[in-house]
Order: C-alpha cells, then structure tokens, then sequence
C-alpha cells in the first residue's frame, strides 16, 4: 500500500468512526430532583432564553429568592425580591421570648412559618412581578426591570389575612386578573385587578369550591392555551397530594378538571405545586415539589404532552390524562447545552455582602453583624435570649441533600460568659455544635432540643466544628482543635425533625448571650460539600 492510499484510507475510517459515534452517541439526560433543596412552591418563567423561578421564603430575610437557569435543570441564586421583610414588628424578634418548638406554633414576638408564601413570577410589558401572600397580613406584590433587582418596595394589594397563594394574569385583551386561596385550601377567587396590578377592583368571586373532590384546593397558577383558561392547582396536601389542571372557555368558569400528575407506579408521594413554561422549540416543563422530610419541599421537573388540551405531565398512565413522575429523562431543548450553573453554598467571607445563599432567621439586627469589622471573618455579637429559637441575627442557608457536610472555623477568643456561638442545623428542635463560655472558660457544648450538654474546656482560641447530615436525615456533630487535621465526634447522631415551620432543616451559624449583650465570635469561613463521592450536585 502506498502512503497516500494509507492516509486516504486512514482519514476515511476516522471520519466514518466519528459519524457512527455521533449517530450512537446518547442524548444528555437529566435525573430528577433538579434542585434537592428546599425550594418550595416553586413558579417559573421564561424570558427570552431565560428561565426564572421564585419559591416560599417564610419568615427568612431576605425573602423571595430568585433563580436563574438557561437550560432548567441546573440553577444558581441572582437575588432576592425581599430585602427585609416590612410587614409586622414580630419579623425583628423584638425582645427575648419563648418558642414553643414541640408544637411547631408561633408565638408572640416571632413569625415563624408566616411570611411569604407561595409567590407567583410573571413578566408583562417589560417588568418583572411577584406575587405572594403573608397569612397574617394580607397579599403583596413588588415590580423589577431586572430579576436580579433591584425589585421595588412592596404594595398591598389586599390587605385582608388568611389569603394565600396569589397569582396574576394579563388577558389577550388587556384586562387583569387575581386568582388565589384561602388559608385552610380552597376555595379559589378570582378578582379583577387594575392593569397595573397593584390593586384589585371587586371582593372576588368563588370559580372553584369542590370539597369532596378536589379536598386541599391550593397553589393556583393561572394561564391560557389554545383558547381555553388553565389553573394548575395541587389537591390532597403536602405530602400525600396529586396535581389537578383545571380548564374552561371563561376565565369566570365554569372549569372541568382531571388529576395530571400521581405518584402512579412509582416511589415518589406527592408529586404536586408548582409551574409550568414552554421552551422556545415548544416543549413543556413542569417543575414542581416533592416533601422529603427534613431537608424540606425538593425540586423535580416533569415533560408536559398535550393531548386533547389536556397537559399530560411526566409518563402517561394508559387511558388517563394522568401521569407519573419521570426519574431520568432527556434534557429540555431550550437552544443551549447543558451549563453548570448550581447553587451557591461556601462562603470565605471575604466578599463586601453576604453570598446570596445566606438568608437570616427573621430579620436581622445589621448593628449586630459585619463582614467589615474584621475583613476576611464574619462578626456576630450576641444578642440577648434563652434558645437558639428565639436569637436574632441566626445565619441560614437552605441545606441542599441527598447528604453535606457542613465545616467551619470559629475564633472564640471574645466570648463573653454566657455566651454560646457555634454551628447548627436549625428548625424545629434544633440541634447545634458550639462554645459556652461560664465563669471565664470556654467549653465545646452540643444542645438537642434545648437540652445542652457540656463537653471539655478549651484553652485555645481557634475551633473548627462539623456537622454531617446523612440520608436517613440524622446529624452528627464534630469539632477539631489542631486546624482540621483530624476531628472528634461529640454525642450521638440526632435525628433531624421533619419538617420545620414549613421550612426543612438548615445549617446556620449564631451566637447568644444569657448574660450581657456584647462579646463576638468571628466565623472565619464555612464550607460544605456532599458525603457521597458520586453526588455531583
């Protein structure tokens, strides 16, 4: 063979190996959950070639966090709509108070599981809205060019308690509509709005009231298609509910309705709430919750099939406009290859803000905090009270599963006595790593439920501490004194509670004082990173 015929024949083996291996190369898939986080009541848009979803905040300041996804299955944080929430003293935690944390209620002083629920996103003639209601108060909305922000301060759109779930619509015609709940699930309102939207014109009229069939009428999300009005609604409750599309040729009703999405065959309970886009080759998406315990309402994301005007989500069940959840599937055809955006975690705290990941339990006492006062280290001086339930300037983050190990570095050196600083996985019942400082010593001490119990005196001013949540959702707790390079258990694994004001288990940094206000810690990082070698989130 001459060396033409051989690199002749060379390059066109190569060129037919590598269209076989395109021909045979798999599709990009993605395995649901999208978000195993505690993003709950998720809504979502598309604008543009952009997709943005918002979910519950509670009462975390600030509120309404914002996501941003290009391809829908991976996500990052770009801000909040809420920078404080303004809606009643309780959200500063005036004064010290009790919790009654076995019962999970709230109490006088704090607003635990109030604020913001179930917003609602829209774009409209060039504005981003958010809707959302506080059950005590009464539904708000707030307007931004940008979803990143700055959004503009709150308007009471109602101002009557007990609403939830409000979602907004702008007709082909111009007109404005309203359509929420009532706490307690159902009926369904609808109310005429101004164009504007930031006020209704009428006391709303009833268009859905079913309790025997559609018990736990909740999360309404209104759209139209092909001439028909649509409202996505979840029946059923949290954990154990299905998601039902209600349609009718009058926005007023009345509305025909069939269950669109059920555990089915498979493992997953209470697929339901949440909302649905199309990308721009036409496909549907439903993203929607799942309850899991302690680490809160995930995030899953179903294919929509039309059929018969009827939106099909996830696999459909023979002869059913139902379907089943989906566990992997093809990635959405959005026009761009899969990214890797994901939620931001670990904080060096060097930065001037605060990562977009942290979120305060209530509102925060900003002359109690500083990323400034010593640049690389975050300051929190003590406030006054009893519990870590009731301590304000309570740093969060939403924990992010199937399993994290959470790390920090503290320096303890300005504890004051009776002080406590440390890590937790804040809720109900929380549990936490920390330092107590009594009579001018510090000590390593770990609390569950309120119950502390007093580990060895420390001498050094340095400390790392560790928490480790597992999938059965249990923590275990423990600290290094030689810079990380080797660690300590402390105590037994503690179960998580399961579910927390409406809010997962998450890991917080704080610090507390039973004696006078004043001494710091300053928290020098905190990183985290999953336990399972093959999670990839």
């Amino acid at each position: 063979m001459t060396m033409r015929r051989f690199l002749f024949s060379t390059a066109l083996s190569f060129v037919l190996f590598s269209s076989l291996s395109v021909r045979a190369a798999e599709p990009a898939t993605y395995t649901n959950p999208i978000l195993y986080a505690d993003y709950s009541d998720p809504d979502l848009i598309r604008v543009g070639g952009d997709y943005y979803m918002v979910a519950s905040s509670f009462h975390f300041s600030p509120g309404i966090p914002v996501l941003k996804s290009r391809d829908l299955v991976h996500w990052a944080i770009v801000g909040h709509v809420l920078p404080k929430l303004p809606f009643a003293p309780e959200y500063d935690m005036p004064g010290p108070f009790q919790l009654d944390d076995t019962k999970s209620k709230p109490v006088d002083g704090t607003r635990y599981a109030s604020g913001v629920w179930a917003p609602s996103i829209r774009h409209h003639d060039g504005l981003f809205y958010v809707y959302w209601a506080t059950p005590d108060e009464g539904v708000f909305m707030s307007t931004a060019k940008k979803a990143e922000g700055p959004w503009n301060s709150p308007v009471q759109v109602i101002a009557k308690p007990k609403l939830e779930d409000p979602c907004p619509f702008w007709d082909d015609d111009g007109t404005a509509w309203l359509v929420h709940s009532v706490v307690g699930a159902g009926p369904i309102i609808l109310h005429r709005m101004s164009p504007d939207g930031k006020s209704v014109l009428d006391e709303g009229k009833i268009i859905i009231q079913d309790k025997e069939n559609l018990p736990i009428l909740e999360g309404p999300k209104l759209y139209k298609r092909n001439g028909f009005y649509y409202i996505f609604a979840p029946i059923g409750g949290v954990e154990k509910g299905v998601q039902v599309a209600l349609r009718a040729r009058s926005i007023q009703g009345p509305y025909e309705w069939q269950v669109v999405l059920s555990q089915g065959s498979t493992a997953l309970e209470g697929p339901h709430q949440g909302g649905w886009v199309e990308t721009p080759s036409g496909q549907g998406w439903f993203a929607h919750f799942n309850s899991t315990g302690a680490f809160g309402r995930i995030v899953h994301l179903q294919p929509v099939e039309w059929v018969d005007d009827w939106p099909v989500m996830g696999i459909r069940l023979a002869g059913t406009y139902g379907g089943e959840p989906v566990a992997t599937h093809p990635m959405p055809d959005t026009g761009v290859a899969p990214t890797n955006d994901r939620l931001q975690d670990s904080d060096e705290f060097a930065a001037k803000s605060l990562g977009l990941q942290w979120s305060w339990n209530h509102n925060p006492n900003d002359k109690a905090w500083s990323l400034s006062a010593r640049p690389g280290f975050l300051r929190l001086t003590a406030g006054k009270a009893e519990q870590i339930t009731t301590a304000r300037n309570t740093l969060t983050q939403i924990l992010q599963g199937p399993d994290r190990r959470i790390t920090a570095r503290l320096d303890i050196s300005r504890l004051t006595d009776g002080q406590r600083a440390g890590l937790s996985l804040f809720g109900v019942r929380p549990s936490w790593i920390g330092v107590s400082q009594e009579g001018g010593r510090r000590y390593l001490t770990l609390s569950s439920a309120g119950v502390e119990t007093r580990g060895d005196a420390l001498n050094g001013k340095t400390v790392q501490l560790r928490a480790e949540v597992t999938e059965d959702q249990k923590v275990r707790y423990a600290y290094s004194l030689d810079e990380g390079k080797s660690f300590r258990p402390f105590g037994d694994a503690i179960q998580l509670a399961r579910f927390s004001w409406w809010k997962g288990s998450r890991p917080a940094l704080f610090t507390f004082t039973r004696g006078e206000p004043g001494g710091v810690v300053d928290v020098d990082w905190m990183r985290l990173e999953p336990l399972s070698k093959g999670d990839a989130r």
